[in-house]
């Protein structure tokens, strides 16, 4: 098994919101590897091309800017902090990437747990 950490942006079977349909996409780890859970499972949020989908809590990362090539994406897209799920390794495809900019996910993050 693959320890994906902090930073890292996979491809990911992510649950709809109706927890019965499912599709790959690109999620970034937002999970601090060094709190031993003890679990193999990780914490990700959401990225999706839909650009339509933005706020406080969602960050716009455009394909072709030197954060969106060391993330590995194919198109211009929204890192979406809202949109949280736990996912057990088997539903982790690859990394294709890795976030350089964790400080503004952070930020987006706090204001979505409103802490």
């Amino acid at each position: 098994m693959t320890n994906y950490k902090r930073g890292d942006v996979v491809l990911v079977i992510f649950p709809h919101s109706d927890r019965i349909h499912y599709k790959k996409r690109p999620a970034l780890v937002v999970q601090d590897e060094t709190v031993d859970t003890r679990l193999g499972q990780r914490i990700v949020v959401a990225i999706t091309t839909n650009l339509a989908r933005i706020g406080p809590t969602r960050l716009s990362i455009k394909k072709d800017s030197p954060e969106g090539r060391s993330m590995g994406l194919l198109d211009d897209s929204v890192v979406m902090a809202d949109n949280i799920q736990t996912v057990q390794p088997f539903m982790i495809d690859r990394a294709i990437g890795s976030c350089p900019s964790m400080a503004r996910v952070g930020t987006a993050l706090r204001c979505a747990l409103g802490l």
